[in-house]
């Protein structure tokens, strides 16, 4: 059962007195910027990924030089990403239909945006939320975990996760419930080891109160 709007009350109260300021940790200066970063995110930290672009951004300050890199250049700059092979070919392909199909813009909707190159929902959600101000659920590893212990949905799959959240959550508060979970799940809800002892969120939470009862099973 889906739960009542009390309870999500509290979780959103909660969250919002724990991270009043929750924002992606993605460093740019425009939606071309974050939509790479993003891409260049999956497998690797927003801290990582930071202190790539700064070269890279500055030898491809825009999608048409992008588009046009030298692969192997390319790879060498974002090799610390990790599965550079993979992300070099995303992120020039990206850059390249950005300026076939939109002028070199990032078109805002969610249909062009996850019909790049190495765009899912979750990066186009990211750019979606922190960019263009649209309410948008961001589904990562955190998100997921964390959805599923509060008992917001059952599912695993991230594509219905996303809309069982929509369903329960008012639109307003889709984007920084994304960002705050996110930041809830590196610091206190963690995978293996969750701090149910010191979380704001248990009382409210299906695995907090397993937990309470010493039946909550790591990492579930």
């Amino acid at each position: 059962m889906p739960p009542g709007t009390v309870r999500v009350k509290k979780i959103l109260d909660a969250l919002a007195a724990l991270y009043p300021e929750a924002a992606t940790q993605l460093t740019h200066e425009n939606a071309f910027q974050l939509l790479t970063a993003t891409i260049m995110s999956a497998q690797c930290t927003d801290r990582q990924v930071n202190q790539v672009t700064p070269r890279l951004f500055a030898r491809y300050p825009t999608p048409e030089d992008l588009a046009g890199a030298d692969i192997s250049e390319l790879e060498a700059i974002i090799r610390s990403t990790g599965f550079f092979h993979n992300k070099a070919k995303n992120i020039r392909a990206a850059a390249g239909a950005l300026v076939d199909r939109h002028g070199g813009e990032v078109p805002p909707d969610m249909d062009s945006l996850t019909r790049l190159p190495g765009v899912g929902r979750k990066t186009a959600n990211v750019v979606r939320s922190a960019f263009f101000g649209l309410p948008s659920v961001v589904v990562d590893t955190h998100v997921a975990r964390i959805s599923r212990r509060l008992g917001l949905t059952d599912e695993k799959d991230p594509e219905k996760i996303e809309q069982d959240v929509m369903a329960v959550l008012p639109k307003a508060s889709w984007s920084d419930f994304s960002i705050q979970l996110i930041y809830h799940g590196r610091k206190v809800c963690r995978a293996r080891t969750p701090l149910c002892g010191e979380c704001l969120l248990a009382d409210g939470c299906d695995y907090g109160r397993e937990w309470r009862k010493g039946k909550a099973e790591p990492g579930a």
